[in-house]
């Protein structure tokens, strides 16, 4: 009883050691400690783990609680409690071993953290000591003196420490007593002492009861029967050499292999000296790995040894002697460790799915190292092989975590094999690989990239609609929707409104579509920002510019601006002197094209001519100028036909006929007006009946209204009636253009005077310069004129047809040559083909328009609009500008050059010729009215 209760003492201080140590350790942030008893009932509470990590019972289903002892431990996902999920036999688990107690981790996530539990077995006295047979066999000789000792075999008992074997008892007898021996290694054996010398004859055997108690509080215990026979005397027990034989193995060695032999002695002679041995009292696994020699005492190895399954072995040998002495020693095998177990990788935890934008840090993996090997051979590093963004850190003990080092970038490498390699400090040292993969999942982290930084393309007018114009082509690295990329329009220089009227994108393939046909004249370029947008949240996109150039053709044909017909189809002619030497510039024939570069290069050619050889043409320029002088016999009206052509493919062209008069004077021209060389059509004559009949009738009405005036006078006295008469009235007051001026009238004042009594009408042409004619000029000078009138009012007037009241032609209005058409009259074209520096551009046709315009709005302009009008004032009076004539300066192609014309006005001399000429005088019907 008094071993009982030091027992359950003892068991108390152990407890409350582990429970101080647990408290000690968590205040040291080492392992969790508990400490519960062997075979617990199921589901049999260890502690709350939860509240031992410091977790709450909400985060219980989030941090995903466990343990690794899974065969016999669980965690409660609703409370957090560690509770009994297996059997616990604590001689299962640790055998022998004083100390016994079960290492596990718990794992949480979310974060991932690992922690080392550990729980103490304690033993409980469920094992009763037990006998390996039922009886124990003795042979003792009569001779035997008392104090002989006689080894019996000891019980096992599982249990430990105070559970364990503690005595052995004898049942009461007056030959023998009974103590109790420890072995080396802590074990109790029973040992037989003769008490009283034997007698075979008073009695040939005895039955002794052998208990075997442990220290269990209440003690378990067992018996075994001891049968004593008493044989002849045989005076000498074999002796071994030593008690304790100990030795040292390496685990692994071959078998068969020689462990040590046992030598024992025996001083008798014959059959009583003759010693054979025997294993005495191991268990069974262990007479499979070790064999003993009988005759020898040599022990060999049977089997395969192996330190991680067991490390130790106590063997006992018994030495018999032909008679029944026997001796007994014990002998004890060390098992040295070899590193014959490499580690072993264990994946607790694993993601192969990692976005590329992860954080550094961020735990990929949580791995597990174990080796069975001990010492240096089990200590294990781990490391990754490979050039990657991942590292491995240690946590706890034989505990790794995978996590990212460096930025990912799926678009530079999309997956990783990782070899993770374990590696012993053995010698020499073992290691083992597990290799796993890593997928790099992509995020939108790439705008689309177009493959050039802008572009330009060329289209030709009038393409047709639905055209593709051009190609933009943007990359994304991305994958998937993240790099799908589609395209539109985001900017234009054209109207909002009509954009998509013009131009459309597809959204798949980049290819930009013309909606309509473009016009070179009226829409020279136009620009596009084009947006490639990926399929990726948030998206992302770029933009690229894109220039249209819309590119002429040779579409339009080259415009004829003079000369030309006038509204009512009159026709124009040029007067040139008959004093004209050959080169004298007669007049330019002016036209423009509405395309541009070598659409627009005009060149002039003689289609028809009265007199071939007496005009000549500028190639380039349109200059008509004479080549000789003109003959007394020749007609005195010319008729030239001019083709103007550009230089497209295939070339476009118009026509102007220029009609020409040699005469010094326009009343030299007059008479011969009637007489016309040049074919006319019936139309023309036509007309010119028609105005005659016109004329006629409007004579006869004035002559009603004259007669009726001069009736009128004749009845009245009164001077203010012949107002019209007096010197203040004039045909113009003042400088200027005449109010009522319209197309289709001549552009200069004049006055009409008609004798009463002349059967022919003269014209009165007057000069209306810069200065005031005198009045007498502009008046009729016979006091017997009816009407006098301007062309403002009544045309016409009667009188006196005396030649010497008329005043004598102005000879200024001829045309001076700084003032003829086109260029200086004193350069002349170049006929070569080669394109002019300074003549026929359309800025001097500007300049010269505009020359003609100021000419009559200062009132100096005179017959045919004035010196170098070249008659355009009928068309082009004082309300045509420039802005009644296009620019096509950007139109003239330059060969040789890719520039334009610039607005620099050209430069003129103002030399002035000989003669005269640019009096214009519109061709038909009117001309003889």
């Amino acid at each position: 009883m008094q071993r009982s209760t030091r027992g359950a003492e003892t068991m108390k201080i152990q407890v409350l050691f582990l429970f101080l140590l647990s408290l000690f350790c968590k205040a040291i942030s080492q392992p969790i400690l508990y400490s519960i008893r062997e075979e617990l009932a199921k589901d049999s509470l260890v502690g709350n783990l939860a509240k031992d990590l410091g977790l709450s019972v909400q985060e219980l289903s989030a941090r995903k609680l466990r343990v690794s002892a899974e065969d016999y431990f669980s965690v409660s996902a609703e409370s957090g409690d560690l509770l009994v999920s297996g059997r616990i036999d604590r001689e299962k688990i640790c055998g022998r071993k004083s100390e016994c107690s079960l290492e596990f981790e718990s794992v949480t996530e979310n974060p991932m953290n690992i922690f080392h539990v550990i729980v103490a077995i304690q033993d409980i006295n469920d094992n009763a000591p037990q006998f390996p047979a039922k009886g124990i066999e003795l042979e003792i000789c009569e001779s035997a003196l008392p104090g002989v000792k006689f080894p019996l075999d000891s019980a096992q008992d599982e249990d430990v420490e105070g559970n364990s074997l503690k005595i052995y008892a004898i049942s009461p007898n007056q030959h023998f007593s009974l103590s109790t021996k420890e072995s080396p290694d802590g074990s109790k054996y029973p040992e037989l002492l003769l008490e009283k010398p034997l007698d075979r004859e008073h009695q040939r055997s005895h039955r002794l009861i052998l208990a075997a108690i442990d220290g269990g509080d209440p003690p378990l215990s067992s018996t075994t029967q001891i049968r004593i026979k008493v044989t002849d005397a045989n005076d000498n027990a074999p002796v071994f050499s030593q008690d304790i034989y100990k030795v040292s193995l390496q685990e692994n060695i071959p078998w068969g292999t020689s462990v040590l032999q046992v030598m024992a002695t025996d001083q008798d002679e014959g059959v009583n000296a003759e010693i054979t041995y025997a294993f005495l009292n191991i268990p069974a696994s262990t007479n499979l790995i070790f064999s003993l020699n009988p005759t020898t005492g040599e022990i060999t190895t049977n089997g395969t040894l192996d330190f991680e399954e067991r490390s130790r072995y106590l063997l006992g040998v018994e030495a018999k002697d032909g008679g029944v002495h026997t001796a007994h020693c014990n002998v004890q095998i060390e098992i040295v460790d070899e590193n014959d177990n490499a580690p072993e990788v264990t994946l607790m935890s694993f993601s192969n799915q990692i976005p590329e934008d992860s954080d550094l840090g961020t735990v990929i993996a949580l791995i597990k190292i174990a080796d069975k090997d001990s010492g240096q051979n089990g200590l294990v590093t781990c490391y990754i092989q490979e050039e990657v963004p991942f590292k491995l850190e240690s946590t706890t003990k034989n505990y790794y975590k995978l996590v990212i080092d460096r930025s990912l970038n799926r678009e530079y490498i999309s997956e990783y094999n990782i070899t993770i390699t374990a590696t012993d400090r053995g010698k020499p040292s073992l290691s083992s690989r597990t290799s796993i993969t890593l997928h790099i999942t992509d995020v939108n982290d790439n705008a689309p990239v177009f493959h050039q930084s802008s572009y330009v393309v060329h289209l030709a007018e009038n393409n047709p609609p639905g055209a593709s114009i051009a190609q933009v082509s943007a990359s994304d690295p991305d994958f998937g929707p993240n790099g799908q990329v589609s395209y539109s329009i985001l900017a234009s220089d054209l109207e909002p409104s009509a954009l998509f009227s013009y131009v459309s994108v597809s959204a798949h393939s980049g290819v930009v579509f013309a909606q309509r046909a473009f016009d070179h004249e009226q829409l020279r370029s136009f620009q596009l920002t084009l947006q490639a947008r990926d399929q990726g949240s948030p998206a992302l996109s770029a933009n690229v510019s894109l220039r249209v150039m819309v590119d002429d053709r040779n579409d339009n044909a080259p415009k004829v601006l003079y000369p030309s017909l006038e509204p009512d189809g009159s026709a124009l002619f040029d007067m040139v002197p008959r004093t004209a030497e050959p080169g004298y510039f007669v007049t330019k024939v002016v036209a423009v094209d509405a395309d541009s570069g070598h659409n627009a290069w005009l060149s002039y050619h003689v289609l028809q001519a009265s007199d071939p050889g007496l005009f000549s043409l500028g190639l380039r320029t349109g200059e008509v100028r004479t080549v000789r002088a003109l003959g007394d016999r020749e007609a005195a009206r010319q008729r030239l036909v001019v083709a103007v052509r550009d230089g497209g493919q295939p070339p476009l062209s118009a026509t102007a006929t220029l009609h020409l008069i040699f005469a010094d004077s326009l009343q030299e021209v007059l008479p011969d007006l009637s007489d016309d060389p040049l074919p006319s059509d019936p139309q023309t004559e036509l007309q010119f009946y028609l105005v005659v009949a016109l004329a006629l009738v409007s004579v006869l009405f004035l002559l009603a209204v004259i007669l009726a005036i001069a009736l009128r006078l004749r009845h009245s006295p009164s001077p203010a009636a012949w107002g019209c008469f007096q010197p203040r009235l004039s045909s113009k007051s003042a400088p200027g253009v005449l109010p009522n001026y319209n197309e289709g009238t001549l552009p200069y004042s004049y006055n009409v005077c008609v004798a009463s009594q002349s059967a022919k009408t003269e014209f009165n042409f007057l000069n209306v310069s810069a200065e005031v004619a005198p009045i007498q000029d502009l008046l009729c000078d016979d006091p017997s004129m009816v009407v006098c009138a301007s062309n403002e009012d009544l045309k016409f007037s009667y009188g006196p047809s005396d030649s010497s009241h008329q005043a004598p032609p102005n000879t200024d209005w001829r045309f001076s040559q700084a003032q003829r058409p086109g260029t200086s009259g004193s350069q002349n074209g170049d006929e070569t083909g080669t394109w002019p520096n300074n003549q026929f551009d359309t800025e001097m046709l500007q300049a010269m328009i505009l020359a003609s315009a100021s000419e009559a709005a200062d009132g100096s302009s005179t017959l045919g609009g004035g010196a170098g009008t070249m008659g355009l004032s009928a068309r082009y009076g004082p309300q045509f500008t420039l802005q009644h004539v296009p620019d096509y300066r950007q139109n003239v192609y330059i060969p040789g050059s890719n520039a334009t014309l610039t607005n620099a006005a050209g430069k003129r001399d103002g030399k002035t010729p000989a003669g005269g000429n640019g009096n214009k005088k519109k061709s038909g019907k009117k001309e003889k009215k």
